[in-house]
């Protein structure tokens, strides 16, 4: 059968325009499949409590600092004003010991001492005299000599009696008491710091910036400790990971760049590898190429500039070209 000249010229353009399609179909040599990875940081409160403001809503961007969410924290106002009345007490009890006794007692003490004073005084004259008659025989009996010398004793025992008591009234409280009533301030300041922490706990602050990926709770259910209520992304947490086979491996290094061609945007992405598994496995599912199942490969992550990654959604399907490897 004859095919006319503009038949032949037409089935060449057809086979060379499906050359050059099979051509742009057929994957790069340094190219293999990968998908993007996020890890999340969940935020939790360690205690529990109803959920009384939710501040943020999924999809939303968030900067360091921004508040997420506020649980009720009445119970623990409650405990932190208890303890912030425990350590008035505390203090008051510790400047009550340093003070000593009241001034209407070191009065009362001041006062007895000038009574055995004065009695001191008077005893003492008393003592001279009959001390200068016991000397005339028959002038005055030993007897009265004696109880005189007595009564000056007792008076000047009794003086320093009194003046001791009244330094201890001026002290105040032993050492080792005012010491524990010191370390009985300590405790309670920490007991009230600790309440205060568990105050701030009901109302979490974004750690980092980034991406609200996911809300856990609504307003007004029961959240119990440490259950987190709000899942972020933030952008250094996005990275692209990829199965490279065992024969590319030694042309990897960390930190040399790699291209990551994702559906929908014309030009790639460039980034770096930031891990390199040191163990080999199969071939995962997700991978369908023929001529690389039940071949090891060896897992490795690529990371991004953090404007970059903000491009980049956890679960996406990519290609991952290795610029800097021979092979």
């Amino acid at each position: 059968m004859t095919i006319p000249i503009d038949g032949l010229f037409f089935i060449s353009f057809a086979l060379a325009a499906l050359a050059i399609l099979a051509g742009c179909s057929r994957p790069a040599s340094n190219r293999v499949q990968g998908y993007v990875e996020g890890e999340f940081v969940y935020v939790a409160s360690p205690l529990a409590g109803q959920l009384e403001t939710l501040h943020v809503q999924r999809g939303k961007q968030v900067k360091a600092g921004d508040p997420l969410f506020t649980l009720d924290s009445s119970p623990e106002k409650a405990v932190r004003d208890e303890a912030r009345r425990r350590v008035d007490q505390a203090r008051s009890n510790l400047e009550d010991a340093k003070k000593g006794k009241r001034p209407t007692e070191i009065e009362s003490l001041e006062a007895q001492l000038r009574q055995t004073r004065s009695a001191l005084a008077f005893s003492e004259k008393e003592f001279e005299r009959q001390e200068k008659m016991i000397r005339n025989p028959g002038v005055t009996a030993e007897q009265d000599y004696d109880r005189a010398r007595s009564a000056r004793d007792q008076d000047g025992q009794r003086v320093v009696q009194i003046e001791a008591e009244l330094k201890t009234a001026q002290l105040g409280f032993r050492s080792d008491q005012i010491a524990a009533a010191e370390a009985n301030v300590r405790a309670q300041e920490s007991a009230l710091a600790k309440t205060e922490w568990d105050l701030l706990q009901k109302r979490q602050t974004a750690p980092q910036a980034g991406l609200v990926f996911d809300t856990l709770y609504r307003k007004g259910e029961w959240v119990a400790a440490n259950k987190p209520v709000v899942a972020l992304l933030p952008p250094q947490n996005i990275k692209v990971r990829a199965f490279v086979p065992e024969g590319w491996i030694s042309a990897i290094h960390p930190d040399d760049r790699v291209q990551v061609f994702v559906d929908g945007m014309r030009g790639p992405l460039t980034g770096k590898v930031s891990f390199i598994s040191p163990k080999a496995e199969y071939t995962p599912p997700v991978i369908y190429s023929r001529e690389s199942r039940g071949k090891l490969v060896f897992m490795m992550e690529a990371v991004f500039d953090s404007k970059i990654a903000v491009n980049l959604h956890p679960g996406q399907p990519v290609d991952v070209q290795f610029e800097s490897s021979d092979r």
